[in-house]
């Protein structure tokens, strides 16, 4: 066929109308294949922060609290168990937090943004375990010194009411204070420090 038999006006259509329907069927391709980058729903749900409903927390209860796949304890103390807190530093191994990687507003002696609440990983830093909650105070097996606190029940490890280690257990370190903050008076959020204490 010559030159001159060629319709233009057809050729420029069946070229745009091919290029169309490939740019669609690039864009099919690419979308299912840039999003399989994206973390799936539940690995975003195991690094987010955590909210935490502490409006029916009755002095002396705890509540556990579900964050990256870790427990965190909520305590709210009693105001017998915050005076204690003073008394016990002679027996803990490390009673003003000086340990490296703490967030700073748990640098005190309640470890915490309020005196009232205990915000803290629950996991033993000997060997994992997770500790029990012991509020009572001189039970029998724990002794007449005892104020209350966490007994890690694999290796015997101690901490008080502030999660601090006592000193000649097996645990080296206080427990983790992860960060957190409160969003009203009734309500914290685990997993970001909000800012400034």
């Amino acid at each position: 066929m010559s030159a001159a038999g060629v319709d233009l006006k057809k050729r420029r259509f069946l070229t745009a109308a091919t290029s169309a329907v490939a740019g669609v069927g690039a864009v099919f391709v690419a979308v299912p294949f840039l999003g399989s980058w994206a973390p799936s729903a539940r690995a975003r749900a195991a690094g987010a922060p955590a909210e935490a409903d502490i409006s029916k927390l009755e002095p002396g209860q705890k509540i556990n609290v579900k964050w990256r796949g870790k427990p965190v304890w909520i305590v709210r103390r009693t105001e017998q168990t915050v005076a204690d807190l003073s008394k016990l530093t002679d027996q803990l191994a490390d009673p003003a937090s000086d340990v490296p990687q703490q967030p700073e507003y748990c640098k005190n002696e309640y470890r915490s943004r309020k005196p009232e609440y205990l915000v803290a990983v629950g996991i033993c830093t000997h060997l994992g375990c997770s500790p029990t909650f012991r509020p009572e105070m001189a039970p029998d097996d724990l002794g007449a010194d005892w104020l209350g606190g966490f007994y890690c029940p694999c290796h015997g490890s101690r901490f008080d009411l502030a999660a601090r280690v006592y000193s000649g257990f097996p645990a080296p370190t206080n427990l983790v204070i992860p960060p957190y903050y409160y969003i009203s008076d009734s309500v914290i959020l685990i997993g970001e420090d909000g800012g400034a204490a």
